[in-house]
């Protein structure tokens, strides 16, 4: 064999051994899907459609929303932690299935370490609302109330073990009341019935309420809300520890590629300052409030402790 033809036979294996890593186009080549694990139309969905739209641009593909609600968020969370790790399916919404979830719902089949936490990109502020034409003009008005008549109020929340829940009866506790909690499927159908007069108070989202025409009488957040001067926090009624809001981000299943968490990270980074985002989370009452994904992760592993000892000490954990 000519010395030409004989060089060229034995560089072709290398070749064609190198094509294909050389060739393989960057992620991502389709769209993503992003499970949101609340119900379309509240505040979760909306904020997390938002910050979907900014993230398709950053990455030059569709990302398409996918409702998976029920069981506290736990049956979007569990599809998402056995999803395969490439990129493909992601976690938009709040850290309750994380955090609260595990010590609520039996079958949880995952933990505070199953995920990739990308981002955070907004606090959902949780307050204690009442109607316009309610006798309660202020919080201590509220709690002067259910002092005098112990089990006789009741309140209305998005479900058992969600966070406007755990908020308001970590009040009671901490303010010596007892209130009949009423449990709903979100805020969507808890709210006509504030409205209709068959609810004493609310606690609820901020990003729910937006344009009822109710009054806040409190927020639990650590600062009062520039709209809602007037709102005091749970801090200073007298909640030494208040529940915090709910904290919404970007997750993925664990195991991503480094170079699609490096792309998904500086993607969502860039998402949480466009205008869009910015705009839609001040109008959620919260106001964009990013971390980074460590940030993120270091935030929730400490709420998920913090929601162990308060789900067991109010009786609230799985039988």
């Amino acid at each position: 064999m000519p010395l030409r033809l004989l060089a060229l036979a034995l560089a072709l294996p290398s070749f064609l051994a190198a094509s294909p890593a050389s060739s393989q186009p960057t992620w991502p080549t389709r769209p993503v899907e992003m499970i949101i694990p609340w119900p379309a139309g509240g505040g979760v969905d909306s904020m997390g459609r938002t910050i979907a739209s900014a993230l398709a641009s950053e990455l030059g593909q569709n990302v398409v929303i996918a409702n998976r609600d029920g069981a506290a968020g736990t049956i979007g969370f569990n599809a998402l932690a056995s999803a395969a790790p490439d990129g493909y399916v992601l976690g938009g919404g709040p850290t309750t299935p994380i955090a609260n979830a595990p010590f609520l719902v039996k079958g949880v089949r995952y933990d505070v370490d199953s995920f990739e936490y990308v981002c955070q990109y907004w606090e959902n502020v949780f307050a204690i609302a009442v109607t316009q034409d309610s006798p309660f003009k202020t919080a201590p008005d509220l709690f002067a109330a259910a002092a005098a008549n112990p089990g006789k109020l009741t309140y209305g929340h998005a479900g058992v073990g969600s966070i406007p829940h755990l908020a308001a009866e970590n009040l009671a506790e901490a303010l010596g009341l007892k209130v009949q909690n009423v449990p709903f499927r979100g805020d969507n159908p808890m709210l006509p019935i504030l409205l209709k007069g068959d609810l004493d108070f609310a606690s609820t989202a901020l990003a729910s309420i937006r344009g009822l025409n109710l009054r806040v009488l409190a927020v639990f957040a650590d600062k009062r809300r520039a709209n809602l001067p007037d709102a005091p926090t749970a801090k200073e009624l007298g909640v030494a520890h208040s529940v915090p809001p709910g904290h919404n981000g970007v997750f993925a299943p664990k195991g991503i590629p480094d170079a699609v968490r490096a792309r998904l990270e500086g993607a969502c980074a860039n998402a949480a300052k466009t205008e869009a985002v910015q705009k839609a989370a001040d109008n959620a009452g919260g106001g964009v409030t990013y971390l980074s994904g460590a940030q993120f992760r270091a935030q929730t592993v400490s709420d998920y402790k913090f929601k162990a000892d308060l789900i067991r000490r109010l009786g609230l954990e799985a039988k």
